[in-house]
């Protein structure tokens, strides 16, 4: 399996632990990942909030450097899996806006490069069972709350490898990997994304909700796939706490994180140590429960 790898400016930045994890566990599985050339940013929000014509040309001039490769584009982040999909769905059914986006890129492109989420390619064409089978250090009794958030998923006509209000991707994995992820309400809420740059107090609100409903649901850390997600729930966390009311702890893992423990990859090989909240207290209680069966 190979795909030309978008990791994105996040995953060059802020969210290089996941990055980082996402390379280590496709190494484990065997996936090939070929790192998409002079890659450009995908737009993200201000793009498609400021400017119709950028917000499609944008992803598309790496979907056409993914074409020349002549592998489908892979991407671990959320939004800009969200930005090449909407810009192949729009180039793809509008003939005005696939036009517009060819006088910008100067080339004919018609959309048709396949663009995956890295949970696709694990769930659908790596294979869950595939993965079970990899899996040497079981994240036995581990409580999880699968945190997918309001762009993976949605619209359904745009991102449709899973359900797009109960998606079970994530879940499905972690289950793999010996996990138990819980039953929750908030799956697809959205964590206020950006809006921590310009209103945090919205955000602060949202991430307390969503914070408080893992913990009430019986979750001991929440696993996310989104470098945004990740971000407001963990670095602001403390935050959010103070504002808007006690709450545990709350470690806030990308499920990369996660699978890789189970495969036996190292804390550095995933960068646990990058995350603001300590998943101290869940290293230490995995390790205890190789020993009792189970997490207490």
């Amino acid at each position: 399996m190979r795909y030309a790898y978008f990791p994105g400016c996040s995953l060059e930045s802020t969210a290089w632990d996941f990055d980082k994890s996402t390379r280590a566990v496709c190494r484990a599985l065997g996936i090939e990942l070929q790192d998409l050339p002079d890659w450009t940013c995908c737009g993200s929000t201000p793009a498609h909030t400021s400017n119709a014509a950028v917000a499609v040309a944008l992803p598309a001039v790496n979907l056409l450097k993914a074409r020349e490769l002549g592998v489908p584009m892979m991407t671990a982040c959320a939004s800009c899996y969200s930005r090449c999909r909407t810009a192949n769905h729009k180039i793809g059914s509008d003939l005005a806006e696939r036009q517009r986006a060819e006088r910008v890129l100067g080339r004919p492109y018609d959309g048709s490069v396949e663009v995956l989420h890295l949970l696709d390619v694990l769930v659908n064409h790596c294979g869950v069972d595939a993965i079970r089978a990899k899996v040497t250090q079981p994240l036995s009794g581990l409580r999880v709350a699968c945190y997918y958030g309001c762009l993976l998923t949605r619209p359904p006509e745009v991102a449709a490898f899973d359900n797009a209000e109960h998606p079970t991707c994530m879940d499905d994995l972690l289950v793999a990997a010996g996990a138990e992820p819980v039953d929750w309400p908030y799956k697809t809420e959205c964590c206020g994304a950006a809006l921590s740059i310009t209103n945090s107090d919205v955000v602060l609100r949202l991430t307390h909700k969503l914070l408080a409903m893992a913990r009430e649901a019986g979750a001991d850390c929440i696993a996310v796939a989104c470098p945004l997600c990740q971000s407001n729930l963990d670095l602001r966390q403390e935050d959010a706490v103070k504002a808007h009311g006690a709450l545990p702890p709350t470690p806030v893992l990308y499920v990369t994180q996660l699978l890789g423990l189970a495969l036996g990859l190292s804390r550095k090989d995933v960068a646990i140590d990058a995350l603001m909240v300590s998943a101290e207290p869940l290293l230490a209680n995995l390790g205890a429960a190789a020993a009792t069966g189970g997490i207490a």
